[in-house]
Order: C-alpha cells, then sequence, then structure tokens
C-alpha cells in the first residue's frame, strides 16, 4: 500500500443502481477483486437492478462472479416525480444500517442518478469517504443538478474528460483528489473482440440482418419536461416506423415518464412489430457489439454521446438530455425534434456512415489509474473536505495567529557571484536579505545555502514570520496562477538546450541557456579573457585582489571590447532561441526578463523573436521587470501561491 497504512487493506463498498451505471463501475470492481492484497470488496445492489420489468439486473452482476453483500429494494413504483422524491427517501432510510455493518473505508458512487445522490447524502453523513466517479460533465438536465450536488459531498472525484476537470477545479473541489482517468467502460470498449457480433446480431435482431443496416434505439423521459419528451419519443418511433430498418428498441430507465413511454410503445404496437425487437435490457458486452455495428443509433442516452463515439457509428441526438455533453463529429444534434420529418431526415443523412473513432471520454487505462488512486488515500488525512475559493475579499474578524505571524517564504537567488537568501511576505516585502560571495565548488555552496536559510528561519521567528516553505526557480503563468507541474519542477526554463554542442552546464548536460547567459556562464567567459589579457580595455582598471565577474564583461562590451560584445550577443542569443522555443509551447502574451542582466539582453532576445519565431509568435510584448529583487521576489512567490491557496 502507498499511503492508507501499514498492511491495511482498504475497505471498498461499490454501490450500483442500475444497468447504466454497472457498465462503468464493473471494470473497477473487477480490478480492485484482482488484488485482495490491496483491496476488500463489498458490493451493494439498489434501485432498478431488483425490479423485474428492467431486467433483474442484478442477475449479470452475479453472472461477473461478485458477491453481493446487500440487496435493497428502494425504488417505489409510479414512475412520477414523487415516486423519485419518495425512492430516495426509501434509500435514505434503509442505507444507513447497511452502512454501519460495513464500515467501509470508502465508497463509490457513479454518475449523476437519483439513487446515487442518497448513496453520497448517506455516506457524507456517516462520515464515509465518497469517490465519485463522472463528475464535473455537462448534460441538460435535472441529472446536472443531481451530479453537481454529489461532486459536492464526495471526497475525490475521478473524471473523464479535460473539461470535466477544469469543472470541477471551476467548482472549488481540490485538485490535488481529482483524478483524470478516463471513462472506465472505455477500457472494455476499446479492448472488445469482434469474433462473434455476427451470432450477437442474429440473436438479437434476427439472422436476416447484416451489419451496419439496422438501428439501436434508446430514449429516456426528461424528467424536468415529461410531456415534451413523451411526445418526442412517439415522433421518434413514427419516423422509425417509416424508415422501415429493422431496430433493437431498449425500455427506458425508471426515471419520471418512463412508464409513459413505454404506453406510447405498447400504443404503437412496437413489441409485436416486424421490424422492431424491444428488449429490457442487453448485457453490456453484447451491448457493445450491437451499437458498434449498427448503422445507427438514436435516442438520448448518454451512451450514444460517450460509448458509441468509440466504433464511429453515427448516432442521433434527441431533444437536451445532453446537450452539454463533448461529443464526436459522429453525433448529429435534433435539439428541437418537434416533428416526424426532422427525425427522419437526420436518420437519412446519419443511417449508415462510419465516422472516424472517438476517444474523448477514454483511452482504455482508466482502471489502472483509478486502482493507483485509490491506493494512494491517506486514511490519516482529516475527513472534512477543504475547497478552493477563488480569492475574496478579506474577512474583517481576525485569528491570533494571523496578528502575532506573517507569512512568509523564504526566497533563494543563486547568483553568479553571490547567494541570496531572503525572508518575503506575503504582501511582496523583503523583511530581511542576507548575501554571500559564491563559493567555487558544488558542495561549498549547497552547504553555504543551507547555512544561509537556516539562519533566515531561526531570524524569521524574531521577527514574527511564519515560514510557509523554500522558493527557488523560473514561473510560467496560466490564467492568473504559476504553473507547478507534477513534482514542482516546471519552468525550468534555465535548462532548455538551445546547442548540443555548446558548453557544459552545472546540471551535467550542455548546451543550456544557463551555460551561455547566466551569471555564472558569463563570469566564466569573462575570466577566460582575463587568464588572457583580452579583458581590460582603456577606461577599465582593477585591484589585483578583485574577483573577476559578469560586470566586468558587461563594462568592457559597454567600452568597445569586441569580443567581450561577441561573448554578450551569443548570450542574448541563446537566451532568445530558449524564449521562440517556449513561444512556440506554450504562446504566452507576454515574456517578462528579469534580474541584473535583463536590459542587456532584451534587443537580442527580440531580435532573435523576428528571425525565428513563427508569425504567430512574432507579436508577444517581451520587456524587462522592474521590481528591485525579481528573483528572490519570484522564487517567493512559488511558495506563497501554492499554500496560502490552499488554506481555507
Amino acid at each position: 500500500m502507498e499511503k492508507n497504512g501499514n498492511n491495511h487493506k482498504l475497505h471498498v463498498c461499490v454501490a450500483t443502481c442500475n444497468r447504466a451505471d454497472y457498465s462503468k463501475l464493473a471494470p473497477i470492481m473487477f480490478g480492485i477483486k484482482a488484488e485482495p492484497q490491496s483491496f476488500e470488496l463489498d458490493v451493494i445492489v439498489l434501485g432498478s437492478h431488483l425490479i423485474d420489468d428492467y431486467g433483474n439486473t442484478y442477475r449479470m452482476i452475479e453472472q461477473d462472479d461478485f458477491d453481493i453483500h446487500t440487496r435493497l429494494h428502494t425504488i417505489v413504483r409510479g414512475e412520477d416525480e414523487a415516486a423519485m422524491v419518495e425512492s430516495v427517501g426509501l434509500a435514505l432510510v434503509k442505507l444507513p444500517d447497511v452502512l454501519n455493518r460495513l464500515k467501509p473505508d470508502i465508497m463509490i458512487v457513479h454518475g449523476d442518478r437519483f439513487d446515487a445522490l442518497a448513496l453520497a447524502t448517506s455516506a457524507a453523513l456517516m462520515n464515509i469517504r465518497i469517490l465519485h466517479i463522472e463528475g464535473g460533465e455537462v448534460s441538460g438536465t435535472i441529472d446536472d443538478s443531481i451530479r453537481h450536488a454529489i461532486t459536492k459531498l464526495a471526497h475525490y472525484h475521478v473524471c473523464c474528460t479535460r473539461s470535466a476537470e477544469q469543472h470541477l477545479i471551476a467548482m472549488c473541489e481540490d485538485h490535488d483528489r481529482i483524478l483524470l482517468a478516463g471513462c472506465p467502460s472505455y477500457d472494455k470498449l476499446l479492448s472488445a473482440k469482434n469474433k462473434d457480433y455476427m451470432s450477437i446480431i442474429s440473436m438479437w435482431l434476427g439472422e436476416d440482418v447484416k451489419t451496419r443496416d439496422y438501428i439501436v434505439a434508446l430514449q429516456h423521459p426528461v424528467t424536468t419536461d415529461i410531456k415534451h419528451s413523451i411526445k418526442m419519443f412517439e415522433l421518434t418511433l413514427d419516423a422509425l416506423i417509416s424508415f422501415n430498418k429493422r431496430t433493437l428498441v431498449l425500455f427506458p430507465n425508471v426515471d419520471a415518464g418512463s412508464k409513459e413511454m413505454v404506453r406510447v410503445m405498447r400504443k404503437k404496437g412496437i413489441e409485436h412489430h416486424p421490424n422492431f425487437r424491444a428488449v429490457k435490457h442487453v448485457p453490456f458486452d453484447q451491448f457493445i457489439q450491437l451499437v458498434a455495428h449498427a448503422g445507427c443509433m438514436i435516442g438520448n442516452s448518454s451512451c450514444g454521446v460517450r460509448e458509441v463515439g468509440a466504433f464511429g457509428t453515427p448516432v442521433i441526438n434527441l431533444g437536451t438530455r445532453q446537450t452539454g455533453r463533448e461529443t464526436g463529429e459522429n453525433v448529429l444534434h435534433v435539439r428541437d425534434a418537434d416533428t416526424q420529418d426532422k427525425i427522419l431526415h437526420a436518420l437519412q443523412l446519419q443511417f449508415g456512415k462510419q465516422y472516424p473513432c472517438s476517444k474523448i471520454y477514454g483511452d482504455g487505462n482508466a482502471v489502472p489509474r483509478i486502482l493507483k488512486f485509490l491506493k494512494s488515500i491517506d486514511l490519516k488525512e482529516p475527513l472534512q473536505k477543504k475547497f478552493c475559493f477563488p480569492p475574496v475579499k478579506d474577512n474583517i474578524s481576525q485569528d491570533i495567529d494571523h496578528i502575532l505571524e506573517t507569512q512568509s517564504a523564504l526566497a533563494v537567488d543563486l547568483g553568479g557571484t553571490n547567494l541570496r537568501v531572503a525572508i518575503v511576505s506575503m504582501k511582496g516585502e523583503i523583511v530581511k536579505k542576507y548575501t554571500q560571495l559564491n563559493p567555487k565548488t558544488y558542495e561549498d555552496r549547497l552547504e553555504l545555502i543551507l547555512k544561509m536559510c537556516i539562519e533566515a528561519a531561526s531570524e524569521a521567528v524574531n521577527v514574527n514570520c511564519r515560514i510557509l516553505g523554500v522558493g527557488i526557480g523560473g514561473g510560467i503563468i496560466h490564467q492568473h496562477e504559476l504553473i507547478h507541474g507534477s513534482s514542482f519542477c516546471a519552468a525550468e526554463l534555465g535548462h532548455i538546450v538551445v546547442s548540443l554542442e555548446g558548453p557544459e552546464c552545472l546540471c551535467g548536460s550542455q548546451g543550456c541557456i544557463e551555460a551561455y547567459a547566466s551569471g555564472i556562464a558569463l563570469q566564466r567567459e569573462a575570466k577566460k579573457l582575463h587568464d588572457e589579457d583580452l579583458l581590460l580595455v582603456e577606461g577599465m582598471s582593477m585591484k589585483k585582489e578583485e574577483v573577476v565577474s559578469a560586470a566586468h564583461l558587461i563594462q568592457a562590451a559597454k567600452l568597445g571590447n569586441t569580443k567581450a560584445e561577441s561573448i554578450l550577443r551569443t548570450a542574448g542569443t541563446a537566451l532568445g532561441l530558449g524564449v521562440v522555443n517556449i513561444l512556440h509551447t506554450m504562446n504566452p502574451s507576454l515574456v517578462i526578463l528579469s534580474g541584473v542582466l535583463a536590459s542587456h539582453y532584451v534587443n537580442a532576445v527580440k531580435d532573435v523573436i523576428n528571425r525565428q519565431a513563427l508569425s504567430s509568435a512574432k507579436t508577444v510584448d517581451v520587456v524587462v521587470s522592474n521590481l528591485a529583487d525579481p528573483a528572490l521576489l519570484g522564487a517567493a512567490s512559488l511558495v506563497l501561491d501554492y499554500t496560502t491557496r490552499r488554506i481555507y
């Protein structure tokens, strides 16, 4: 185990409510079951799994050889709004006893169903950690509200797309507790074998049906506009009857309005129509093959806009139920499906096409990422959630610790001539600064840095400063925030290689920007010139004991020393090439050069950009920082930005 205790198996409870969420949870369950040394699994089954009208789909869980710990009958029949509310209430009544007996370390909850809201509410109130699968997505109905409510209750989040991840962050969820894994069902989709797909098609649609010559229809009620969604379903069936292709129709889910939709099916004789096969449930493995080889899928199921894209099968998405979903080019939206002709025209446009396969929702490796994420959960961490709220006006109330202490950082500047350490306050004020000559050897430098940091940390106590961390490095700012990177090593810009055969860098590589343009590099070149009596020109003088520095090289260049000018020009070009690489990678709107050498390089950098950069990147502004100690302030900001935005 990585974090969750010595030899402690993580006790995971997976609760599944219906056929749709089981298709996403099953791959995770198989992964957990395959690692008994790390996990203990309990399975709770509730919701429409246990209803005959919806296929008694709990049986597929048993067929997958999972032990079902508890079956909870939680659906109040009626298939209307009141029945949904009562079903949530019934689940809330029954779940506490089960969770008290199981006492799991974590509960895995999927998606946006009302049953899942009851699960998340129960677990949250009973102090059980919650891992929410597929949070952050946007569809277009009451499901959005339920999904985001579960997000607020959940402690950890597994999302499927980059947009969903950004939505979770925008909802003030802690980025450290969000995993961008992809959809677990894609692990099965992208590894599905096609050998027996013809026998599957024959079993569900008839032996005379060929690939790409049938339709799969799956439409659910929209609970925020039941009347319109029933009318739309009626129009869809009329269009399918007119289109005259073999069609597999799956019964709708248990949401309010489903009973009326089933009545529409029976009124039109769909269950006995020669072109239709109406079924309550298709096992997911077989359903994959059916949609993969269909001529088209039609309806408003999330499966159409998510999973089916993996095969490039054409999809007609009806109404508003999935309006906000990310989709591939295989999806044709008919948002205002108010006439039979409009739906029929969409069928004529889409049927039989083959689109490029889309992997918006996953790459087939979600489960290993999720298992690793589960293992990293530290059960010793406080259970109480923390939210990453955007900056707001300071609270007028005060805390004694904040009165007595100033939140600060230790900033370190590894200069060519001097080493500097400073205590920098939250307001960007340098409270105290320490400067020492830079020793010649790496070991001596490291020893001196540690000594200076210890001295500064001790002094911080005397000046009522609380040190939150030590900062060294450059920075990239995106959307007003510093980019830190996975191991806090982002923006090591000085080690961008600009020449394969350049001078050796202190990092051990060759041709880094730092090896050309840093203060240490210029000091090295100045010493070479001085040793060859080529540094000093008329107007310059040096004391015998004076240490040669980059400043002497700059002075020599200003006084007309052509060799010094050449060295500075090469350094500026190296820096410019590095900046061009950054422009082509990050496409920033502003480049800020800081430090004592910045003003000497700015023109050279601009020249290189004009010569080497793509036309789309040449418009970038390059300016010199006017801060007194930009290196120290920049290093401090790395610490202050990261630590303070996680204190609430």
